[in-house]
């Protein structure tokens, strides 16, 4: 088992930007130690961490998948988790997981949908798995609980867009929270958030196009309190608006609603709906885009170390993924070291000059 240690770094521990520079230690085990620099012995070969900052690997809390290659992708720039939002048939799914090609991921596999909303429409979308009720909804998790997923994602629309009613929205939170799962609502209008309330789902992904969320809706989501965690998308959202050229259709809205959020005190994810599906409103890249998606954030009103947390710690806390998200002896060794200092400098996440995956090397330089 080889053993690195990272000399005379900065360190984002996933919380904070650390005082000093840093000695980083470890293996593929975890990380073994964390201490000033030059106060221990080196272990193993030497990282020379000077103006450099050492972070936790990166958690998109977004992506979708079509081939193992994006997984390479998103480890070669700095994400080393990724939360998969809808990717099917489960070979394939088991594949990616298996594959040790980059990126660790967790998945939904195929989300439940409404027979007559957009998702319905998308081509491949698997037929079961598209209900109209309570039972159906209900039948549905059950079958994604005996595919092993980690989490049960749930396309919601507003009232008479097609997707899930009240009913059924409630029936597959009951069912995923008996199993013991999160939910994760798709609810990229101002409806289906005040749907996805009203059904109790636990994280909400996509900011609004059609409206800044109301105030009300705000208050809900505010504060740790609440129970609910946002996963923005905004990299997403700015595609979608700029695609379609509609005015009811703004990214201010969905930036402004971020902003409104954060003031609030609601737990806010980086995830940036990184996907290269034939069709979609706005084709994202895996991995380039989450450092986009730190800096839209930052303009929301985050500050960069809020940023950093949204993907690295808060993401990690919010979907259960304790052995990740921070530096810290005994947790996994998914680390990045990037040129300068993003805690000040948010545009710095971007100056990958090493990744480390379970303390494993990334090659930055194969094609």
């Amino acid at each position: 088992m080889t053993t690195t240690t990272v000399t005379g770094v900065e360190v984002f521990d996933g919380t904070e930007h650390l005082d000093g520079t840093w000695d980083v230690t470890f293996d593929e085990n975890a990380v073994t130690a964390l201490s000033p620099a030059g106060t221990h012995r080196v272990e193993g070969p030497a990282v020379d961490g000077a103006g450099a900052t050492l972070l936790p690997g990166l958690i998109d809390a977004h992506v979708h998948f079509l081939d193992a290659g994006e997984l390479t992708a998103l480890a070669r720039a700095g994400v080393t988790t990724a939360l998969d939002m809808g990717t099917w048939p489960p070979p394939f799914v088991a594949a990616l997981r298996a594959s040790r090609a980059g990126a660790d991921i967790r998945s939904c596999g195929a989300p439940i949908a409404g027979r007559g909303g957009p998702h319905a429409r998308i081509p491949g979308f698997p037929a079961d798995s598209l209900v109209s009720t309570a039972e159906e909804g209900r039948r549905r998790v059950a079958a994604r609980v005996g595919e092993g997923v980690d989490y049960i994602k749930l396309v919601l629309e507003p009232d008479g867009a097609g997707g899930p009613d009240a009913a059924t929205a409630k029936a597959v939170v009951e069912e995923a929270h008996a199993a013991g799962l999160r939910v994760v609502a798709h609810a990229s209008h101002t409806g289906a958030v005040a749907l996805a309330l009203e059904a109790g789902v636990d994280v909400l992904t996509h900011a609004p196009l059609d409206a800044v969320l109301a105030p009300d809706l705000v208050r809900q989501l505010g504060g740790r309190e609440s129970g609910h965690v946002v996963v923005p998308t905004l990299t997403m959202m700015r595609g979608v608006a700029r695609n379609l050229g509609n005015p009811a259709v703004d990214y201010a809205h969905a930036r402004d609603t971020v902003t409104a959020l954060h003031r609030a005190g609601a737990v806010l994810v980086a995830g940036t709906d990184a996907n290269r599906a034939p069709g979609v409103p706005a084709a994202v890249a895996h991995g380039s885009s989450l450092h986009d998606e730190l800096a839209l954030l930052v303009e929301a009103g985050l500050s960069p170390v809020e940023a950093l947390r949204s993907a690295t710690s808060t993401a990690a806390a919010a979907f259960a993924l304790p052995d990740r998200g921070s530096i810290r002896p005994g947790l996994r060794a998914d680390l990045l070291l990037v040129t300068g200092s993003p805690a000040t400098d948010i545009t710095a996440s971007r100056a990958v000059r090493g990744v480390w995956t379970a303390g494993r090397p990334v090659d930055l330089d194969t094609p």
